[in-house]
């Protein structure tokens, strides 16, 4: 294996579930760090783990001890925690062999719509599994705080922030003020996305004029994503509520760039990259406090709520969505001033290098 000092060029696998170009934030990440990587003379190896994680059928994980089985004595791994987290057998067989680091977006426990047991199962796997690191990289300091009750010393935890990609901003409707306020919201149709949330402070506010844009994967949990539909359905806002379903970025950047309005109402998020998309096109956010996205929109780009407050999205949006629209332009404005400060992608890439290299050296956190 490649020499793992500061000033060279060295090797790590990247072991993921599924496929690394699904239209997510946290599979996003992982490209963008992929590339970040190999952009600064590493060699990035990928394996892919069975889709059904974190749930894995005995196939995907008889797949797995076969996946890292490959790796060669010694490698250096990056397991992304989607799947790591529901493997601590395998990683306990090869943490002698391998030196893992484990890259967590948000513990797979603080999941919406888990019940108790398997909230308790996943808290147990997951502690099991990174004690079988050598160090773990997390997205947000938030998701740093989330990790105190696994048993992780800070000093074994390494941030790493997504990147933001410089963006046009956004033309929206502009200062013609015609037609209605057209709101996007880029999120999978999960229920950790709140979207039950949004839909039902919008069927109060029929009277105003708006379009809301949903752009997100339908698969990841078809009964959630079905009864969002027939929400839409039963309030009567099929006309004017779109699902979009997945986009490639050429269409994704369309869609910001006609909005008006970037809303999310997450109950959770590790950092909140589509907010922070939104802030680099000048949008006005509405979301929730929750993970980075506090530090993200700050005070003068958006309004935040407690997640899952139904009659403060009420009254936020009302604002926003009025004809009298001074706000929804002042907050554009604070969006427009913090996009220049907004992380770059290759400022991640250098962290997780250095994250990486760091923890090569480290010895197993279970002793």
């Amino acid at each position: 294996m490649p020499s793992l000092t500061s000033g060279s060029p060295s090797a790590v696998t990247l072991v993921v579930p599924g496929d690394l170009e699904t239209r997510t934030g946290g599979y996003g990440y992982d490209r963008e760090i992929v590339a970040g990587l190999r952009a600064l003379g590493w060699t990035v190896d990928i394996r892919r783990l069975d889709d059904s994680f974190p749930f894995p059928t005995a196939y995907a994980r008889a797949h797995a001890v076969a996946e890292l089985a490959a790796v060669p004595a010694g490698g250096l791994v990056l397991a992304d925690g989607l799947a790591f987290g529901a493997m601590a057998d395998e990683a306990a067989r090869e943490a002698a062999r391998l030196r893992f680091v484990g890259l967590v977006h948000h513990p797979l426990a603080l999941e919406n719509g888990l019940d108790a047991a398997t909230a308790r199962a996943f808290v147990e796997s997951e502690t099991r599994a990174l004690a079988c690191t050598r160090g773990v990289v997390v997205t947000s300091e938030a998701t740093a705080r989330a990790l105190a009750p696994y048993g992780i010393a800070a000093e074994d935890i390494a941030v790493v922030m997504p990147g933001t990609a410089p963006a046009p901003l956004a033309r929206g409707s502009g200062d013609r003020g015609a037609g209605p306020v057209r709101m996007l919201c880029v999120a999978s149709l999960v229920e950790r996305k709140g979207y039950d949330v949004l839909i039902a402070a919008l069927a109060q506010l029929k009277h105003l004029a708006w379009h809301l844009t949903c752009v997100g994967s339908h698969r990841l949990q078809p009964p959630t994503a079905a009864a969002i539909v027939d929400q839409v359905r039963a309030h009567g806002l099929g006309d004017r509520v779109t699902f979009a379903g997945e986009l490639d970025q050429t269409a994704l950047d369309a869609a910001y760039d006609a909005a008006d309005l970037f809303v999310l109402p997450t109950r959770y998020e590790g950092y909140g990259m589509a907010v922070a998309e939104a802030v680099a096109r000048g949008l006005p956010v509405v979301s929730s406090y929750t993970g980075a996205i506090p530090e993200l929109v700050g005070k003068d780009s958006g309004l935040l709520l407690e997640p899952g407050n139904v009659g403060g999205w009420t009254y936020a949006l009302g604002l926003l969505l009025s004809p009298d629209w001074d706000l929804r332009r002042q907050l554009a404005a604070g969006a427009r001033a913090r996009r220049d400060a907004l992380p770059r992608w290759h400022d991640a890439a250098a962290a997780m290098a250095a994250a990486l290299t760091r923890f090569s050296t480290h010895g197993i956190l279970q002793r």
